[in-house]
């Protein structure tokens, strides 16, 4: 009935990969040279003198089966095959919401809970170090489950919705757990393992779904099977192992006891010396205040603000809040719009598991295609972008007014391929040049901004409360949405191209040398700390 955030597996798998994407751009800084030597030396500059040898280069069988065990995590916790089915659940005999309840009642929530716990989640993602919200996501899912099959009444549902928006929101707990487990070196290895993990999960959750469906499955007993699944992904998260590091806080912690061991021994003499003044001054408040301010995730705040006077960083995080907003209200309410264009029942063949899984597949495909494309995208991005936000809004109009279900199932399945193709450029050009802690902030304020926009275009056009559109009437609105994106873009796009080509022929073609082609393929970029416009070093 609604989206995740990740790689499609129903209605709510969007939302993990959209948080996916966030966390894997923060490692493209840390992006691998062409041979191991250069990679070592990479990770080795990384490290700052006080973090000494990484422990997985004492240990390597150990942070192995540690990864092994979390790829097998992320596997086992995306498969849910009753996930795409959750509307016609809703809309059928065993629970018999309408229509209307379910667009402008029960969807609405999963927005607002979303936008209300991401924050939280993010901050305590990082202080618990991962695996205490692994958990608590793991204890969502089951409730989720419990409440399809046992809930009879609205808030019942209301509730439901509001546990898939935590479920949504500590999502990032598993993309930036994997990197607490080895070097900066493996930071793009293990990435790719850890998301294909999940994406062979979602697309085996959805290929599931599909055959259960068409074997006249019931949807109570789907749902059951998914409640399984989920339990024993919940066990798995209590097995997995406590890391010892995270991005932001604990690492810090972990720097500054170095610290303190390291000087110990010249403390504690003149700590007899004089036991009371080195109380005092140790408890004096200015001097925790400072380290607040010196702390890394305050300076990454403060940095923030300059990000926004880079034009290819403004540029592509703009289209991160904007299109991405879009994108998910339409992922969390394209099964409303399948069913009310072929009302499903038990008794007739509905096939949304195998839609996902090969708007799964597509996405996959473009994402991989990305990779290769090099064009100047210091001049192009905008045309580029405002040309795919153009397909987008036909395809929109399309899924809009048309009464036949395959070709809503097509257009749906080309819209998320168009977005998927953007993502990893939009991932590389923001995160190439900024560091990884630095990198993972500004796609967590892209991300809560997106989350604020969506639930205010939910007040106003879904919830009860609002104008309470029909599914239809909203899919209009999110076409006008695209359009007025489109012409935002194409005006931008054409500014850029006039004064590039007027610059190019004032300088007598030297613009050429500037704006050499790129490509997505990794790249070296300089591991040593960026430094932030105070003049202190990002580096952890």
């Amino acid at each position: 009935m609604v989206a995740d955030d990740t790689a499609g597996s129903g209605d709510r798998s969007e939302a993990e990969k959209d948080m996916d994407l966030k966390v894997l751009a923060s490692e493209d800084t840390e992006g691998l040279a062409d041979g191991d030597v250069e990679m070592a030396a990479s990770a080795s500059e990384g490290l700052s003198p006080s973090e000494g040898p990484p422990e997985e280069a004492k240990e390597p069988r150990k942070w192995k089966w540690a990864v092994i065990f979390l790829c097998f995590y992320g596997f086992m916790a995306s498969i849910k095959p009753g996930e795409p089915f959750i509307t016609p659940y809703l809309l059928s005999q065993d629970k018999n919401f309408t229509r209307e309840q379910v667009t402008n009642e029960i969807t609405p929530v999963l927005t607002y809970s979303y936008m209300a716990v991401l924050v939280p989640a993010f901050l305590l993602t990082d202080l618990l170090r991962y695996k205490p919200v692994l958990i608590i996501q793991g204890v969502s899912q089951v409730v989720i489950w419990l409440i399809l099959l046992l809930g009879t009444t609205l808030i019942e549902m209301q509730f439901m919705e509001f546990f898939y928006g935590i479920t949504m929101a500590c999502r990032v707990a598993y993309s930036s757990y994997i990197f607490s487990l080895v070097s900066p070196v493996l930071y793009q290895r293990v990435a790719g393992y850890s998301r294909s993990s999940v994406l062979l999960g979602v697309f085996t959750s959805s290929v599931l779904g599909q055959i259960c469906m068409s074997s006249s499955v019931s949807f109570y007993t789907l749902n059951a099977i998914s409640l399984g699944f989920v339990s024993f992904g919940l066990l798995l998260a209590m097995c997995l192992p406590w890391p010892k590091r995270s991005l932001f806080f604990n690492q810090m912690r972990n720097q500054e006891q170095q610290e303190m061991a390291a000087s110990g021994a010249t403390k504690s003499e003149l700590d007899k010396m004089k036991p009371k003044e080195s109380e005092s001054s140790s408890a004096a408040p200015a001097s925790s205040v400072s380290r607040w301010k010196d702390s890394l995730f305050v300076q990454m705040l403060l940095e923030v603000r300059n990000v926004v006077k880079r034009p290819n960083l403004r540029l592509w995080s703009l289209w991160w809040v904007f299109n991405s907003t879009g994108y998910y209200l339409v992922l969390f309410y394209v099964h409303i719009l399948w069913n009310k264009v072929y009302p499903a029942t038990e008794n007739k063949n509905i096939y949304n598991g195998g839609v996902e899984a090969a708007s799964t597949l597509l996405s996959a495909m473009t994402s991989f295609i990305a990779g290769f494309v090099k064009i100047r995208w210091n001049i192009w991005s905008e045309l580029v972008i405002g040309i795919i936000t153009a397909v987008q809004a036909g395809l929109l109009i399309l899924m809009g007014t048309t009464d036949q279900i395959w070709v809503c199932y097509l257009a749906y399945v080309l819209f998320r391929g168009f977005y998927q193709f953007l993502v990893p450029i939009a991932t590389f050009q923001i995160a190439s040049s900024l560091t990884r802690e630095l990198c993972a902030l500004v796609f967590g304020i892209n991300t809560f901004l997106g989350t604020i926009l969506k639930s205010i275009i939910n007040l106003i056009f879904s919830d009860k409360r609002g104008l309470a559109l029909d599914v239809h009437s909203q899919f209009l609105v999110y076409f006008v949405y695209f359009a007025i994106l489109t012409v935002v873009y194409l005006v931008c796009a054409a500014v850029v191209i006039i004064r590039h080509y007027r610059n190019q022929g004032g300088a007598g073609g030297g613009a050429d040398d500037q704006a050499t082609a790129t490509e997505l393929s990794p790249v070296v970029v300089n591991s040593e700390a960026e430094p932030l416009s105070n003049g202190k070093s990002a580096q952890a």
